[in-house]
């Protein structure tokens, strides 16, 4: 076996405390079960997070309109459930192959042009999909939202309760089956291609990679994966409404990314946590100003090194 072929062997190879960490999450509907429904939000906005990640960490696209695939997910899956089938699995195919195709159709966009370009054009997609909503609103409900979304159970046996347990292992099953084929892939030579493309577009296509090819397979991915996480969210709440397309949606996983880092699966997850922690511990002592805590704790993150407040266990190290 060469020495390139044992270097990326050994970089798929997942680290021991991430199996500790995902036993953990895993264990959390159980043994909070009150916060149920708070885990089963906070997984979903994280595999939304990653899914940004492989574009922006990895690729170097950056986009301010990544919620029109989540937004697309959702009303997807929840007009899949009204109206089609209310199996989830199905539903969830279905919203993850039809944000398929629009992050394929949209990944034309971001072949040409500059970093302003590509984020105009991401941004101006959102927009037109949530007024399109807003329009159809004898498919989509306007601007009260789609309701009336009932699931089936899961696998035909687990029911959605009230308590939110069901939906909590749900989305922490589909999170963590995304995370091991995410940490293959990234892991692998389309992946070390993708950070090429990354650092030097230019370079990477002089060395023989295939610099469109691969952008828009990984903009068709992240759109699906976003979708994925739009459909979770709305079979797990039972509703969906304009604000899934919001571009405060767009900014605040961003933000989740700036938290957890870029280029790295966990940062998503974590950037999650402490996201949703933050809005939620502060937004309860102080409703009016919770935004300028959490400004705060941002220019104080970069200001300290993310490192040494988020990640310090994984110093130099990547997953």
């Amino acid at each position: 076996m060469s020495t390139v072929a044992q270097s990326l062997r050994l970089a798929a190879q997942p680290r021991g405390w991430s199996f500790a960490l995902w036993a953990v999450l895993l264990a959390l509907p159980y043994a909070l079960p009150s916060h149920a429904l708070l885990i089963s939000e906070i997984t979903i906005i994280a595999l939304f997070a990653m899914s940004l990640d492989l574009i922006l960490g990895y690729t170097g696209i950056v986009s301010l309109g990544h919620a029109a695939f989540f937004g697309m997910g959702a009303y997807c899956a929840a007009l899949f459930a009204k109206h089609i089938h209310p199996d989830p699995l199905l539903g969830l195919a279905a919203a993850t192959g039809m944000t398929m195709l629009l992050g394929a159709v949209c990944s034309l966009g971001v072949l040409r042009g500059s970093d302003l370009t590509r984020l105009m054009v991401t941004l101006g997609v959102a927009l037109i999909l949530q007024e399109l909503a807003n329009k159809l609103d004898w498919l989509t409900g306007g601007a009260d939202g789609l309701q009336g979304v009932v699931m089936g159970p899961v696998l035909g046996h687990f029911e959605f309760d009230l308590y939110g347990q069901t939906a909590a292992w749900y989305a922490l099953g589909i999170t963590l089956l995304v995370f091991v084929l995410l940490h293959r892939l990234v892991h692998s030579p389309f992946g070390f291609s993708l950070q090429a493309i990354r650092d030097n577009r230019l370079r990477a296509q002089a060395i023989g990679i295939a610099v469109n090819a691969r952008l828009v397979a990984i903009y068709t991915l992240a759109a699906a994966l976003a979708g994925m996480a739009g459909g979770l969210q709305a079979q797990t709440t039972g509703f969906a409404s304009l604000d899934v397309f919001g571009f405060d949606r767009s900014a605040d996983v961003l933000l989740m990314l700036v938290i957890g880092g870029t280029g790295w699966l966990w940062g998503g997850l974590i950037g999650a946590v402490v996201f949703k922690t933050l809005h939620s511990v502060i937004s309860a002592w102080t409703p009016q100003y919770w935004t300028f805590w959490l400004g705060l704790f941002l220019v104080l993150l970069m200001m300290v090194g993310r490192e040494r407040l988020i990640r310090p266990w994984t110093w130099g190290r990547r997953s």
